[in-house]
C-alpha cells in the first residue's frame, strides 16, 4: 500500500512499489486523502462561507481525480491494484486501510513540504498501523534487495522486523547482520541467523562493528561499505519519552539513512 498526492515523490514511490508487486506477485493498493478545509489554515471554530467551502469541495474532487489519473497510468501493466481515496484525515485513512496490506511504503518527509504526505510523520505510521513500513528516500525509485544489513539488536521490535522482512531476505544474494548492542555475544547474534537457516536463508555474514560515533552512524556507514540497498531494523524499542530525551536510533534512521528502511515495531 503506498499514500499519494500530487507531489512527484508519489511517482517515485509508486514506481518503486510496482516494482515489488511485480516481484512478490502482490496487489498495489493506492490511497489518497485530504481535508477539504484544513483546519491548519482556517483555524478551529473558524467561519467559512458556503461560496468557500463549495470551491474548497470542488478542488479536493479535482486533486484526487489527477492522482488517481496518475497512479492507474503508472500502474496499467500490473495484474491487480486497488484504490481508496476519501476526504479527511490522511494518517487516519491509512489506519482504517491498513488491514488489507502487507506493507505500506511511503517517502521520507521533505522538511519544507506541504503536500498530504509531507504531514505523515513515518515514526507515528510505524507504531500505529501495525504493518511493516519501508521508508524511502526522496530521489530513490527502485529497490534491488539483493544485499540487506539487518540493524540486529535481540529485542522483540527487531525480531519483528526480520520476520516482516522475509519475503526480502529469500530474495536476497547477501545478508549482513550487524549486531548493534554492544554486549552482544556471537552466541546471541547467531540465533537469528539460525531462524533465517529454517526458512532457508543462508547468505549470511555476521558483523560486530566497533560502534565509532553513534549507533546509527556505525549501522549507516556498514550499509555503505556492504554496498547494500535495504536496512531492517526494529522501530522504538524504548519509550517514546526515553528516546525524547537520550537520542532515537529510530528517528535518526527516518532522518538519515540514504537508502532505503523496513522498519517494524
Amino acid at each position: 500500500m503506498v499514500p499519494l498526492d500530487l507531489d512527484p515523490c508519489s511517482v517515485e514511490r509508486v514506481t518503486l512499489a510496482q516494482t515489488l508487486a511485480q516481484a512478490f506477485s502482490a496487489q498495489l493498493i493506492g490511497v489518497t486523502a485530504c481535508e477539504a478545509l484544513p483546519l491548519r489554515l482556517y483555524g478551529k471554530g473558524a467561519y467559512i462561507n458556503a461560496r468557500i467551502v463549495q470551491e474548497e469541495l470542488e478542488r479536493a474532487a479535482r486533486d484526487f481525480a489527477r492522482v488517481e489519473a496518475t497512479f492507474r497510468n503508472q500502474t496499467a501493466d500490473l495484474a491487480r491494484i486497488g484504490w481508496h481515496a476519501q476526504r479527511g484525515d490522511l494518517m487516519a485513512t491509512l489506519m482504517r486501510r491498513a488491514t488489507a496490506a502487507d506493507l505500506v511504503i511511503v517517502s521520507r518527509p521533505q522538511q519544507d513540504g506541504d503536500s498530504w504526505c509531507d504531514c505523515l510523520d513515518p515514526g507515528e505510521l510505524i507504531l500505529r498501523l501495525g504493518r511493516p513500513v519501508l521508508i524511502v528516500p526522496n530521489g530513490i525509485s527502485a529497490l534491488s534487495s539483493r544485499r540487506i544489513v539487518i540493524a540486529w539488536k535481540d529485542t522483540r521490535e527487531a525480531r519483528r522486523a526480520v520476520s516482516d522482512g522475509l519475503p526480502f531476505l529469500a530474495a536476497a544474494e547477501d545478508i549482513w547482520i550487524v549486531a548493534v548492542d554492544p554486549e552482544a555475544s556471537q552466541e546471541d547474534t547467531s540465533t537469528i541467523a539460525e531462524f533465517l537457516a529454517q526458512h532457508g536463508i543462508s547468505r549470511i555474514s555476521m558483523l560486530f562493528p566497533p560502534v565509532s560515533g553513534t549507533v546509527t552512524r556505525t549501522i549507516i556507514d556498514t550499509a555503505r561499505e556492504c554496498c547494500a540497498d535495504l536496512i531492517i531494523a526494529g522501530a522504538y524499542g524504548h519509550s517514546r519519552l526515553h528516546e525524547r530525551v537520550f537520542g532515537s536510533v529510530t528517528r535518526q534512521l527516518l532522518t538519515q539513512a540514504p537508502i532505503c528502511c523496513l522498519m517494524s515495531h
